[in-house]
């Protein structure tokens, strides 16, 4: 025979059901909160990730130059690597800023100010040889630069900018110049200067040896990276075995390849692959 439940049984069951629902629907409640937060975190973060900040790019201004005489080549290379690095550091300033400002950051904050140093560098550089030949006009309408928005920036926001393909066609070769930042243990790759060591450059080689002497400040620059990336690998002749040692090859092609254009119309210059040879500064 059954037998009804006390009131106050029911009512004890009531309470406890009434408390599980109210804890059931706080925890989906909970759960949708925490969801919706994951879901829209992820979004942001994958949205960051995808942001690339284009490159800088930048008309080469070595083609664009007469002959450079002999007493002006120093001072001319000197002001062509620092275009490069101009460009450099907008490129990285370019990364270290993605999301900053409005939408004419870019042009107020970099591309503007990187005119304005082209501009100075390169009016130096007409001055440099206008003080023994016929002074270049019109150069300074190779100082604006653009924003190349498809371009990569390799290894991110923790690497250092890579100048645009324009900018390296820029570079003359200034010795360790070009080296610029590398302070880690494993030391600095100093080179003797080609630049300075050249007669004058006839118009007709002008390009070729401008291409060249940038080859030498990449392979300079390689041979840094090589060098920092290698710190405590080997024994006590790798860095002069796997570095220095392929870096004086290297030179000395790219020398030769100068020697030889300049010759074409002009005395062959001698001598030059004295200065292929390279050392380790600690």
């Amino acid at each position: 025979m059954s037998r009804a439940l006390p009131k106050y049984n029911k009512r004890r069951v009531l309470m406890i059901g009434g408390t599980a629902a109210v804890v059931l629907s706080g925890a989906v409640i909970a759960g949708n909160a925490l969801a919706g937060e994951t879901s829209k975190s992820g979004t942001n973060a994958t949205t960051k990730a995808a942001t690339s900040p284009g490159t800088v790019n930048c008309p080469a201004v070595a083609p664009s130059l007469p002959a450079i005489p002999a007493s002006a080549q120093a001072e001319v290379t000197r002001n062509l690597t620092l275009l490069d690095t101009q460009i450099a550091e907008a490129n990285k300033r370019l990364v270290d800023t993605v999301g900053q400002g409005g939408p004419n950051f870019v042009q107020n904050a970099i591309l503007g100010p990187l005119k304005d140093k082209r501009v100075a560098t390169i009016n130096r550089i007409a001055t440099a040889i206008g003080r023994t030949a016929a002074k270049p006009t019109g150069l300074d309408s190779l100082a604006p630069c653009t924003l190349n928005a498809n371009g990569v920036n390799s290894g991110g926001a923790a690497a250092t900018a890579t100048p645009s393909a324009t900018a390296t066609q820029q570079a003359g070769n200034t010795g360790n110049t070009g080296n610029t930042g590398n302070t880690t243990a494993a030391g600095t790759i100093t080179c003797p200067d080609v630049a300075s060591k050249l007669p004058a450059i006839p118009a007709s080689a002008q390009a070729e040896v401008t291409r060249n002497l940038t080859l030498l400040n990449t392979q300079i620059t390689e041979a840094n990276t090589r060098l920092a990336n290698t710190v405590g690998q080997g024994g006590p002749n790798f860095v002069q075995n796997a570095i220095l040692g392929p870096l004086a090859d290297k030179r000395k092609s790219t020398i030769d390849r100068i020697a030889i254009s300049i010759g074409r119309t002009a005395a062959k210059p001698t001598g030059l692959d004295s200065l292929a040879t390279c050392t380790l500064n600690k």
